[in-house]
């Protein structure tokens, strides 16, 4: 992977992670397009490396509340950040019985299948549509909200559903209110990307010898700041119920990758 890809792969993964438009089915395109034609040992240590990234941004963007967060933890009282951390809890329990007894059935729809990337985008697309017409609340998320939006976020495991756009129009749709909806999916996430990264370098699969260093490092770099812009941005456009744009952008791409999946049958 060239210097150039790894900019290009980064920025991607940075904004596609936080704006409700599929970071995985956005990478399997871009890989289709760039002819990526990496080791899948070298592959998966990028993807780790991106994933690690937006997390990072992520905790940067939200630092005030994960601080509070630990504080209120700490008091070890049934407080508000006590009941968040279980919501949270609650959110992960479906992506981890997916992650963890079907991984390679999940993994066997990676690797170019854009047919099916494009009729995600399409689902991903409707989603965003239906949230965006959602009356506003001030309801907050409860605990049965917390695991049905965490149901929809084992769901976004697909390449091509959009993991925020999922969540988030889950929430809205559920009566949450929107900027709760997004605080709480982009929270969610931070403790599952940090489980997938270690459960792959446990796995032994990858090494630190796998990868271009200057590649990986500038990958992490543009997937670190571009992810830091598009989660703020992403945040001020669904309080404004601005989703309908990117339900647009969906459908189009989405379209797109359908006629070219076919094409290429």
């Amino acid at each position: 992977m060239d210097i150039i890809d790894a900019i290009i792969l980064g920025i991607i993964q940075g904004l596609t992670e936080f704006l409700p438009v599929s970071s995985s089915g956005h990478l399997e395109l871009g890989k289709a397009i760039l002819g990526d034609s990496t080791l899948p040992e070298e592959s998966l240590l990028f993807t780790v490396v991106l994933h690690f990234a937006t997390a990072l941004s992520t905790i940067v963007v939200f630092r005030k509340d994960i601080f509070d967060i630990l504080k209120g933890l700490f008091q070890f009282k049934w407080n508000d950040e006590t009941q968040f951390s279980l919501k949270i809890i609650l959110s992960m329990i479906p992506a981890v019985i997916i992650g963890l007894f079907f991984e390679e059935q999940l993994e066997s729809l990676f690797g170019g299948n854009i047919l099916l990337v494009g009729m995600m985008l399409i689902i991903t697309a409707l989603l965003l549509w239906l949230a965006d017409k959602a009356k506003d609340t001030q309801k907050p998320v409860s605990y049965s909200n917390a695991f049905t939006i965490g149901i929809a976020q084992a769901i976004a495991m697909l390449p091509g559903i959009s993991r925020s756009g999922a969540t988030i129009s889950t929430s809205v749709l559920l009566g949450n209110d929107k900027s709760k909806a997004a605080r709480f999916s982009f929270l969610m996430v931070v403790p599952l990307i940090f489980g997938k990264i270690a459960k792959d370098l446990l796995s032994g699969e990858i090494t630190t010898e796998s990868g271009n260093f200057t590649a990986l490092s500038i990958g992490f770099v543009a997937a670190f700041v571009s992810g830091l812009i598009a989660c703020t941005w992403m945040i001020k456009l669904v309080k404004k119920s601005k989703l309908s744009w990117f339900a647009i952008y969906c459908l189009i791409v989405g379209i797109i990758a359908v006629g070219f999946g076919y094409y290429n049958l």
